[in-house]
């Protein structure tokens, strides 16, 4: 499955930490990033097996790009392997969401920390387009995998079908439609031991991300603040298909009108924040378990909210991959199956469209407001609140990324830079 040899474990753990520093701008972005340097720039795996791999983890609750980044770690040195991409892929994000949030929490917004970010916000545009871009070109191959995508933008962003059941409705089109005959590699696309081991794995996870949560509860009681944490995002866990964008109207008002940990408008610069780091979007948890414990205890339980709320939110991951993982060669093997992941990775296309002008809108204009005519749901902005400064940071970002091809690194600090004298500049 591998393009070339497998690369030392130390070059590979420089390359995951390399992926984590520059995994900005949410799922389609981090995809993006991971086909450029796993299957472009190093050749440790082949095309087809990266989109299937990556329509295996559109399946799975928690975030695809995180889990795509494990899958690829244990594929190339097993268990540590998986871990080390696992967590490189978050760690670097996760310490850069606790720090500003402990400034957040702490002494409000920081004109210098959001000026850097009105640059960012700009160049995560245009890597979400270039994703979009790349995606698409080696994933619609057949006039049936275009209507699909279509389909799926059509029903995510004018009739806001849930997530799961237009993976769930490509799934079957793409079975129902396989012609393909079977492959050679049937019988052992599986590994061997798969079901034995599987077993294993999962008691030995489901302990691991259990334990700790029953202990804490055990110790200060289940009405404590970051025993609430542990439980209410481990479910969330079991929930988030199709990574953070599907869950986290769900979670905003769950944690504002249910819980009452955050206010609307703190939630919003929880998402602004979050969309503006390194790592999963879903990291956002992580700014809410800390805002939330903070106000109850302080900085030291707000540090312990931020970490039981990572727990939580990121050891079921590595229970999906490690469990499922020896199954993907098997499922590629399969031609309904793989008729099945073939759809769903068209639908994906459609899904980061809906993710390009839903996140466009919100970058280019101050105010967006959703209308709703019968059963379809429509976005319009408002034009007077257009940001043309937003425009010609865009406009930079995308010459520097898809004409001139420079690395997402320099471009990110060029606009962040620009963002500041911008804003600190008064223009």
């Amino acid at each position: 499955m591998t393009k070339g040899a497998t690369p030392p474990f130390a070059e590979a753990f420089r390359t995951w930490a390399r992926i984590g520093l520059l995994s900005f701008g949410g799922p389609a972005a981090q995809i993006a990033l991971m086909h450029r340097i796993i299957v472009d720039e190093k050749k440790w795996l082949d095309e087809p097996h990266y989109l299937n791999a990556l329509s295996f983890c559109m399946l799975l609750p928690g975030p695809e790009a995180m889990q795509l980044a494990t899958y690829a770690g244990w594929r190339l040195h097993g268990l540590a392997g998986g871990l080390a991409a696992g967590l490189l892929f978050v760690l670097p994000g996760a310490a850069v969401v606790l720090t500003l949030s402990m400034i957040y929490a702490s002494f409000g917004n920081v004109p210098w920390v959001e000026a850097v970010f009105y640059g960012i916000k700009a160049a995560v545009l245009i890597i979400v387009v270039e994703a979009l871009l790349r995606i698409s070109k080696r994933a619609l191959k057949k006039p049936v995998h275009w209507a699909i995508a279509a389909a799926s933008f059509v029903g995510i962003f004018f009739l806001e079908l849930p997530f799961p059941l237009i993976i769930a409705l490509a799934a079957a089109l793409g079975a129902f439609l396989s012609n393909e005959a079977a492959t050679s590699t049937d019988a052992k696309g599986m590994l061997p031991g798969a079901h034995g081991r599987t077993f294993v794995t999962i008691a030995v996870w489901t302990a691991i991300w259990f334990v700790p949560l029953l202990a804490l509860a055990a110790v200060l009681g289940p009405k404590h603040i970051l025993p609430q944490i542990g439980w209410f995002f481990s479910k969330l866990a079991l929930v988030t298909f199709g990574g953070a964008y599907a869950v986290l109207a769900y979670m905003a008002q769950d944690v504002v009108s249910h819980h009452g940990w955050l206010s609307a408008g703190e939630m919003m610069d929880g998402l602004g924040l979050a969309e503006t780091t390194p790592g999963p979007l879903i990291l956002v948890t992580e700014f809410v378990a800390y805002v939330a414990a903070f106000k109850q205890g302080g900085i030291a339980a707000g540090i312990a909210g931020a970490c039981v709320a990572l727990w939580a939110t990121f050891v079921p991951c590595f229970l999906w991959i490690f469990a499922g993982a020896p199954y993907v060669e098997w499922i590629i093997s399969k031609p309904r199956l793989r008729g099945a992941l073939a759809a769903i990775t068209a639908a994906v296309v459609g899904v980061i469209l809906n993710l390009t002008i839903w996140f466009g809108l919100h970058v280019f204009f101050g105010k967006v407001t959703p209308h709703g005519y019968g059963w379809l749901k429509l976005w319009v902005p408002d034009v007077a609140t257009l940001d043309w400064r937003v425009v010609v940071l865009a406009g930079v970002s995308g010459v520097l990324l898809l004409q001139r091809h420079w690395g997402i690194a320099p471009v990110l600090a060029v606009v962040s830079a620009l963002g500041l004298a911008f804003r600190l500049g008064g223009i």
